[in-house]
């Protein structure tokens, strides 16, 4: 009999065959996706302003069509995109900005912005108009994940900090290998300063054993349940992973508040480790 007909060695071509046919596949999905692929870390590329929502006085909503229905941003959780306008006085400026869209958001992504009177890039954003076009180049960011790395995240957001918040817990609710818990502290001036409220709630309720959420406003309105003024070492306690080597606490702010909530879990025993701040 044949050495290569014996019934062994049938079975280990067979198999090694599988493994070969599956690398394959493998490496054309990986090349196939990569293609698809539309951000370059080096050279800004353009994308069309297909939809503007306005949300409130000062806070819009843009989104910005890919080449075709199924091109990825290509955009890693947690990351974030460089995008480059013009001032009042026509000085270029850039400023990174992170997409409330994820990669299953496929042919388009999304940027909510909250536009300030006096800032650079808000200048370029307010004067945006359907057709136009935005100067984009990405992904940067030092933040890494992989599924199921931590037990939980606690999230401290404060105003447009929230952004990336959002973007890392719906990669993490919206895959059901993933059993990571989100816990966020989201703190604003008033309540018509909340961003992305009606799509937070959304996670509240469709993922209620995963996510919560506490509100926290300086200027409340009459009746207001959520926290009062600054977020505080007692809602941190009561509404965050308690410290421990699988958790992982996210900061995301206004400056002073980035300072003060560092002081906050220096004194409540969380770790620098336990620690990120975007």
């Amino acid at each position: 009999m044949d050495y290569l007909e014996s019934p062994e060695m049938q079975i280990v071509a067979i198999g090694v065959a599988v493994v070969v046919v599956a690398a394959t596949a493998s490496c054309l999905f990986s090349t196939k996706k990569k293609s698809r692929v539309c951000l370059d870390p080096e050279n800004f590329k353009e994308f069309k302003l297909v939809k503007r929502t306005q949300i409130s006085h000062n806070v819009a909503k843009f989104t910005f069509a890919l080449p075709s229905p199924t091109s990825l941003l290509g955009l890693p959780i947690g990351q974030h995109i460089s995008c480059r306008g013009k001032d009042g006085q026509g000085e270029e400026v850039i400023k990174p900005y992170t997409p409330t869209t994820l990669d299953s958001d496929v042919g388009r992504f999304e940027l909510v912005i909250k536009m300030y009177p006096q800032g650079r890039m808000s200048h370029h954003f307010r004067e945006m108009r359907v057709g136009d076009y935005l100067a984009v180049k990405g992904p940067k960011g030092r933040f890494k994940y992989q599924p199921g790395e931590v037990k939980a995240f606690g999230m401290l957001a404060g105003g447009s900090g929230i952004t990336p918040m959002f973007q890392v817990a719906r990669a993490i609710l919206e895959n059901p290998k993933d059993k990571t818990k989100v816990q966020l502290i989201y703190a604003n001036v008033t309540y018509e300063d909340i961003l992305l409220k009606e799509e937070l709630d959304g996670l509240t309720e469709n993922y209620p054993d995963r996510f919560s959420i506490f509100y926290v406003l300086n200027q409340p309105p009459e009746g207001w349940k959520g926290g009062v003024g600054f977020v505080s070492k007692e809602m941190i306690k009561e509404h965050c992973p308690a410290p421990a080597s699988d958790i992982r606490i996210l900061r995301c702010g206004p400056p002073p508040m980035n300072k003060a909530m560092a002081a906050h879990l220096e004194e409540l025993s969380y770790s620098s480790e336990m620690q990120f701040q975007f």
